[in-house]
């Protein structure tokens, strides 16, 4: 590569840039608003659920079981005398679970003898359901110890779990999904950078003058990569800061690392959609390729939201060519876990493959000539 002429196309591309703000509303604008959107819309936490709780007989025992469910901040709790009052609340959608506590529940505990309760739950959202069941469940052991001590001798159990989280310590589903959105941005703002700029240019024709010129494929490639993948990494430091200082996403691992692999994604998106635009030299048309091959595959994928591993096995096959998937692993590694090089360098020589085979094709693609 002559280096004049590289550095005149990476001065072409660069005033292009300046002059042209969509590029900047790509890789600036579009992270942020997308990291607030998800970031503020999604979540995994389940928090304020409509909760009944049927009370055959208000008695004192039965009223404290009422205060311990009103006290969570998981529940919303509308208290009840009849099962099908509640029945038909939950049937409607008006609340996600019933709790009954039937009418000899306050003899039963008095005595200390079994005193059950009945839990009922809607199916119909099953990941809700079992997040429910268990905070049901964790505030009638509380309940129970709590009773336990107030009569003066501690609560029987065989076992005693003495449960400790690592890494997300809160279990703030928060800290793990924006790590992950971030690679989700950076998919689609890495793929869109290209493949509309470059599509612009063949719609244009200024892609034909460029081709008339005595430079070469991989010059046209370097050039049109160098300043965007400078405006991609911006966007990328941009996403990050806001992902610590507005989201309180804990950075435990270095930057310097999470400068590097982040580098190296970006370099395999940006050729990706140099790709997308040299195949279909359409902005309309690229733009629909580069959202349903880059941002639907990253964002279902990934494991962002949902564990490759727990798919079919033709799905979490096809996962492994998703670039996403390596990033996020190693972002969320690098968020809560720090520098964990048992993950990070498996996951950075997938990218490294990856982000070869885009440029290798992209170079094999592109011709001197127009067809």
């Amino acid at each position: 590569m002559n280096s004049r002429r590289l550095g005149a196309l990476i001065r072409k591309e660069t005033l292009q840039i300046i002059r042209d703000p969509s590029s900047i509303v790509i890789a600036l604008v579009m992270p942020v608003i997308l990291l607030l959107l998800f970031g503020y819309g999604v979540s995994l936490d389940t928090n304020n659920v409509r909760l009944a709780v049927v009370v055959e007989n208000p008695a004192p025992a039965a009223s404290s079981l009422v205060r311990a469910f009103a006290d969570s901040p998981f529940f919303r709790v509308a208290e009840l005398r009849h099962r099908a009052e509640a029945e038909h609340g939950m049937v409607t959608g008006r609340f996600k679970g019933i709790v009954v506590v039937p009418a000899a529940f306050a003899a039963q505990a008095g005595r200390a003898d079994h005193a059950p309760i009945q839990i009922l739950l809607d199916g119909a959202d099953a990941n809700t359901a079992r997040l429910v069941r268990g905070y049901v469940e964790g505030v009638w052991s509380k309940w129970l110890a709590h009773e336990a001590g107030l009569r003066g001798h501690g609560l029987l159990s065989p076992v005693a779990v003495e449960p400790r989280v690592w890494f997300n310590p809160q279990l703030l589903s928060r800290d793990v999904l924006v790590p992950g959105l971030i690679a989700i941005n950076m998919t689609l703002v890495g793929t869109l950078l290209t493949a509309l700029v470059v599509a612009r240019e063949w719609e244009r024709g200024t892609m034909e003058a460029m081709i008339a010129t005595p430079v070469s494929v991989a010059e046209i490639l370097v050039g049109k990569l160098a300043p965007y993948f400078i405006l991609g990494m911006a966007g990328m430091a941009l996403s990050v800061v806001l992902g610590i200082a507005l989201f309180q996403v804990p950075l435990r691992g270095s930057l310097w690392v999470l400068t590097a692999v982040s580098a190296l994604f970006l370099i395999g998106a940006l050729a990706m959609g140099l790709l997308i635009s040299t195949v279909a030299k359409n902005q309309f048309v690229a733009g629909q390729i580069a959202i349903i091959s880059a941002f639907l595959p990253a964002f279902m994928l990934s494991g962002f939201v949902f564990e490759p591993s727990s798919a079919p096995v033709w799905i979490e096959l096809l996962s492994r060519i998703v670039a996403a998937r390596y990033f996020v692993a190693i972002l969320q590694t690098v968020f809560l876990a720090g520098d964990l090089w048992s993950v990070i360098l498996p996951n950075c020589a997938a990218l490294a493959a990856i982000a070869a085979v885009f440029l290798a094709v992209t170079l094999r693609r592109t011709h001197k000539r127009l067809e």
